[in-house]
Order: structure tokens, then sequence, then C-alpha cells
């Protein structure tokens, strides 16, 4: 999968940089002239297990272009969710065109070792308001990673992802047939041992308990279960053997119910994102807690209402300074210059007044 600057791929979307590793690419769309970032799946006809050599290989670009398709109409707006747009195969890749917004990858922000608990609390909540909004809609996002999750200048955290998520389980579904051995061994090759994908149970669950695992994976710099092989990572999983929570701080409650093998005991998105928001009432000042914050925010266009954060007595300070900011400053109506002499000239006066009625009173 190659896609130069300059290129126009799947006849819309004009690429503006070059490709980077797991985030997409640049590009514009020639006929609105919106930035949009890429990603490439590609139509791996020769994943297709059993399938009989010389025969003429099934196309599947179709089908999971209307699967994306389907999800993207499905799926509402929401401040922290980047908006999928379309989808368009082109020779053996389908492009799937999303939202641009500068933002740098949570990957890479979270690379330098455990976040602090408050912060992450601020991303989870973030988080789980997105999961939130598609859940009511219906959907399930299934891919939850540090790779589809953007940081942007405000701190704030987007989630992204979804279609290519959409695209890559249908795409894993076709080649896979009917026959689930298969299924399971597309999704082992085309998506690895990562923790977060291979959630026991479907739908909203799923995304909750891969909250929990992501949550996990920033608090203390590892995944919660072995990611070495697939079979090993999934034993873990189906019988809930995750690594001690300690380095969870006072996050551990919530995110060991969110790894809880049985999904009925788990926690939805609508609890976690109040639970996570009351915890931020009693968040520290930045910089008072420990080291400067890793996460450091980039700049990026803000369209719509922000989540708003709550932050102990941050909020009142920030407002009284807001209003102080918008009341106007009256000059004084005496001049300083002129004030002495007014108050003496007062005073000549009064004296004046005082001698005039004791001439009048003797007289």
């Amino acid at each position: 999968m190659r896609a130069e600057p300059g290129q126009v791929v799947a006849g819309r979307y004009r690429v503006t940089d070059r490709p980077e590793d797991g985030t997409g690419v640049l590009a514009v769309d020639v006929h609105g002239g919106a930035r949009v970032r890429l990603f490439g799946l590609e139509l791996p006809e020769l994943l297709v297990p059993g399938h009989p050599v010389g025969a003429p290989a099934p196309s599947y670009g179709p089908r999971v272009t209307a699967r994306v398709a389907q999800v993207a109409a499905a799926a509402g707006r929401h401040p922290r969710l980047l908006r999928g747009l379309a989808a368009g195969p082109e020779d053996e890749v389908l492009w799937i065109a999303e939202e641009a917004v500068a933002g740098v990858p949570l990957e890479r922000l979270a690379g330098n070792g455990p976040v602090s608990p408050y912060r992450v609390a601020e991303i989870g909540a973030d988080l789980a308001g997105a999961l939130r909004s598609l859940h009511e809609a219906g959907l399930t996002h299934g891919n939850l990673t540090l790779r589809t999750v953007l940081v942007c200048e405000d701190g704030a955290a987007m989630l992204g992802g979804l279609l290519l998520g959409a695209a890559e389980e249908e795409l894993c579904a076709a080649l896979g047939g009917e026959v689930p051995r298969r299924v399971y061994e597309t999704r082992a090759l085309m998506l690895g041992a990562l923790a977060e994908r291979w959630a026991i149970d479907p739908g909203a669950p799923a995304d909750t308990w891969a909250l929990g695992v992501l949550l996990y994976r920033l608090l203390t710099g590892h995944g919660p279960y072995p990611e070495d092989d697939l079979p090993t990572l999934l034993a873990a999983v189906r019988d809930g053997r995750h690594r001690p929570a300690d380095g969870c701080g006072p996050l551990r409650p919530l995110v060991e119910r969110l790894l809880r093998p049985d999904a009925a005991v788990r926690p939805d998105a609508a609890a976690v994102q109040r639970e996570l928001r009351e915890l931020l009432v009693f968040a520290p000042e930045p910089g008072l807690d420990g080291p400067p914050d890793p996460l450091l925010p980039v700049p990026r266009p803000v369209a719509g209402p922000l989540v708003p954060r709550q932050r102990g007595r941050r909020p009142a300070r920030a407002a009284r300074r807001e209003t102080d900011r918008q009341l106007p400053v009256r000059p004084p109506r005496v001049p300083p210059r002129l004030l002495g002499p007014l108050v003496l000239g007062g005073v000549l006066l009064l004296l004046v007044a005082a001698l005039a009625g004791i001439v009048a009173v003797a007289g």
C-alpha cells in the first residue's frame, strides 16, 4: 500500500503528506477542499483459507464498502468522536477517510511511561463519552487502542478509527466465511496480539472492557495481559487473569471492574464517564501533584462545544478571572494631581463659613 504526495486515491482524495506509521496519511478532498486523514486497508485475496489454487479470487471490496457506509450513516455527532466520512476501493486497497484534526496519537505521547491518574481520568472520561454516543446509536466501536486516540490542543482526547475497525471486522468475516476457525485465523493475522481488540464478549461491553485495558496501559506503562502470542493472551482474557492493578492508584477499583470477564457486572460507558467525572472534582491543580504532564497539547481547530471539565475549585477561580477580564476599567473622576488642592480648598471654605457664622451671631 503506497500513497505519495500529489497522488489522488479513490478518485477523490489528493495526498498531501507522506504516510505515518499506523496513523494514516493526510489528504485533501478534491471535491470540497476538506482535509481528511486516509487509512488504507488492503483486500488480501490470498488470505482466504482453503481457496482453490487458480480459481478466480472473490472480491470483497463492495461488501466491506457497504458495511463502512452503514456505520458512517448510523454514527451520530459527538465532540469527542472523530467523524468517519467515506470509503472507496481502488485496485486491492480500500481507502477510508476520517475527519482530520491537529492532534498527536496517544500512542506516541504515552511512550514515556506511566501517566498521572487524574490525567488518565480526563482522557478516560472523554473516551467514555464518545463510546456512550456510539452505544446509544446501536453501534460498537471495536477499535479502541492507543493508536486510534488523538490528544488535541486543550488536552481533549478524540476517538477515531470507527470506520477502519468496522472495515477490518467485516473483511475478517468475509474472508473467514461461515467457519469460526477461519474467522479467528484471519483476525489473528490481521490484528495480532493486541489485547484491546480481543474482548471475549461482543457489543458495547467489549468497548468498555477495551477501555479498561487502555486505562491500565496508560496508568502502568504496560498492558494487563501477556501479549507475546495470541493463544496465551486469549487464555488469560478468558480466565480473567490480568496483572495486578497496584499501579492504577485511585482508578484501581474502576479498572478492575472494567476488566472483569463477566460482561453483566461490568459498568457501561455512561457509568464510567460519571465515575471519572466525580473523581476529577477532587483532582489537584496541574503541576502540584507530580512532574509536568507528558501528554503535551497540540493545536487543533475547535468545532462545537467541548465537554466541560470539573477540576476541583479551579473552575470557580477561572470564572472569577474571566469576570475580571470582562469588567471595564473606569478612569478616576478626579485626576490625582488635583486631589490635594481640592482638599485644601474645601478646608478653607469650611473655615470661611464658620467665621461668617460667628460674625452673624455676634453682630
